[in-house]
């Protein structure tokens, strides 16, 4: 399979670990799918996100759809994702240094949410999307940060969160400029699913 670097990328979000296990086989099976990610994340979630071609997506999408009927408790479909919100979702690092710079924070009370709400931001505005995190070691939330000119940040904040308007618990915050301690410190403490990193490390070796 190849990198997740596809046009088009979904998310499936289950309650239980059993149903996501089978609708993950389910989707892989459908179509013929450039990425597939699996894991558990907290607190007992499972997580599918497959990334390929828009119609095989799609497919896939509706396949696990399907078969997790009634387990699902979130999904997303992105047929033209931006490159760098799935840069964002695997990398381990900041995208850019955001010290002095804005910073606009996005906080959805789970995983597919932050994922329409940070390729909706980076779209709208000339920022950075400096981080996508998903569900690990937050309590099943996901955040995205973004930074740039106040304008620009503003911009971005106001349209990711006109994309998840109908999701309840969404909290957006935007610091003018960020100072470089605080910028450190976000640098040493984010991280993604270990899944994504072991699958990017296995294709290296």
């Amino acid at each position: 399979m190849s990198e997740l670097r596809d046009p088009a990328l979904a998310l499936i979000e289950f309650d239980s670990i059993a149903a996501g296990i089978v609708a993950g086989d389910a989707m892989v099976k459908a179509s013929p799918l450039g990425s597939i990610y699996a894991g558990t994340v907290h607190p007992g979630k499972y997580l599918v996100l497959v990334s390929g071609d828009t119609a095989s997506v799609e497919e896939g999408l509706d396949a696990g759809l399907d078969h997790g009927r009634g387990h699902v408790l979130d999904s997303v479909f992105l047929p033209d994702v931006h490159p760098d919100v799935t840069t964002a979702i695997t990398s381990g690092e900041l995208a850019a240094p955001v010290g002095d710079l804005a910073l606009g924070i996005i906080e959805t009370p789970a995983v597919a949410a932050v994922i329409d709400a940070a390729d909706a931001g980076i779209k709208a505005a000339r920022v950075t999307l400096d981080a996508v995190r998903l569900a690990d070691g937050l309590g099943g939330k996901g955040y995205a940060l973004f930074s740039g000119d106040v304008a620009e940040v503003e911009a971005a904040i106001e349209t990711a969160s006109e994309r998840v308007e109908s999701t309840p618990g969404v909290i957006t915050r935007i610091i003018a400029q960020l100072h470089p301690e605080m910028a450190e410190n976000l640098r040493r403490d984010l991280h993604f699913m270990h899944r994504v990193g072991e699958r990017d490390a296995e294709r290296e070796a």
